[in-house]
């Protein structure tokens, strides 16, 4: 009786945690959400800064490198900071269904949350092009699954025509909403941090999450939450780079699926978001990619896309340019469990099969 009248005691005075209701509760005075706006959430957001000195050391200079993993968003994946706010302002709108062009991650996304907004949702997706986990993930929600003959980007022109023509609302990154969600990542990073970061290392697709990015950090910068604005520096992959080469990709090529999108749609405001930092778009390699992946994953057991990936490889491969004690957030946009099949080919653990069911047996295979 006296041990539970002392645990009683001990947990009564412990410190009570913030409740999380999500960024847009959390953010809302950064929002374009009024009284009448119906939230719906998935409880998004509140993603961990983690340090990586595995990373760092590859840099010296005393660099500081922190990953913001955003894989670890309700969904996998950095869209449902965009999301919460699409499908909250679509339901504000009185729309009963919505639409999105996707490499995978979006189409997730919008399935889960108009799903949880009491909405039907169609996505519109390259035939073979995207991976199981997010393919599963849109099946799994709900959503109607329409695989085009064709790529990323002819899925989104035909998406944008069907919205205009339709009562359907567009929840691709060009809706306003999507990115005014994405911009609450830098709001984390500066309260994480206590000031923004040197620089932003950001893998780039359609481009809408570096735009965001940086529309959050001027905010916070400009109501003097932080006492600087970091370098934007965005990395595409080298087979699917309109950014880099300053033009249209017909047919993007690349293991990192998420970002294989040769006509991005925010070109200009990335373009204006790396200008206005002194920014600079670089190219990785697919092998850059995934070695960047596996360092991640055996060196500090985080589990990311390969897309997310190409933040890491793009500063290993600038990080000569690093300024010395310099501080360094790389985004990791989606979880690793989105592509199976790359983790599967891309590994260098040791995988034994066949053993038999023995103690003998097990320990001479462990090498004991």
């Amino acid at each position: 009786m006296a041990f539970s009248k002392k645990l009683k005691q001990l947990f009564s005075s412990a410190p009570k945690k913030n409740k999380w209701d999500g960024l847009i509760e959390a953010y809302k005075p950064w929002l374009p959400v009024t009284k009448n706006t119906p939230i719906i959430t998935l409880k998004e957001g509140a993603t961990p800064l983690i340090e990586v000195k595995s990373i760092a050391n590859r840099i010296g200079k005393g660099a500081k490198v922190y990953i913001k993993y955003d894989g670890l968003n309700p969904t996998g994946s950095f869209k449902d900071r965009g999301m919460t706010m699409a499908i909250s302002k679509a339901k504000e709108a009185g729309c009963e269904a919505v639409i999105c062009a996707s490499t995978g991650n979006t189409s997730a996304s919008a399935a889960a949350y108009a799903t949880k907004g009491g909405m039907k949702s169609f996505v519109v997706i390259p035939d073979g092009y995207v991976a199981q986990g997010k393919l599963a993930q849109a099946l799994v929600y709900g959503a109607e699954v329409i695989a085009i003959k064709g790529n990323f980007d002819k899925a989104l022109d035909i998406v944008r025509e069907l919205s205009e023509k339709y009562p359907i609302t567009l929840v691709n990154s060009v809706n306003p909403y999507r990115l005014q969600g994405q911009k609450t990542a830098a709001f984390e990073i500066v309260e994480n941090l206590g000031d923004a970061p040197d620089w932003l290392c950001i893998p780039m697709g359609n481009a809408g999450n570096i735009t965001a990015y940086w529309m959050g950090f001027k905010e916070f910068f400009h109501a003097k939450k932080s006492k600087q604005l970091p370098r934007m520096m965005g990395f595409q992959a080298s087979g699917s780079a309109p950014l880099v080469e300053n033009k249209i990709i017909n047919n993007p090529e690349t293991i990192a699926t998420a970002i294989r999108i040769g006509n991005p749609v925010n070109k200009e405001k990335a373009l204006l978001a790396k200008e206005s930092s002194n920014g600079k778009f670089t190219s990785v390699t697919d092998s850059e990619i995934i070695e960047s992946y596996k360092i991640l994953g055996r060196e500090e057991g985080i589990f990311c896309e390969p897309a997310s990936a190409a933040s890491v490889a793009g500063l290993l491969k600038v990080k000569d340019d690093v300024p010395k004690n310099s501080t360094i957030v790389c985004v990791l946009t989606g979880n690793g469990l989105k592509d199976p099949d790359c983790a599967i080919k891309n590994n260098d653990s040791i995988f034994h099969t066949g053993i038999d069911p023995e103690i003998n047996s097990i320990i001479k295979t462990m090498g004991f």
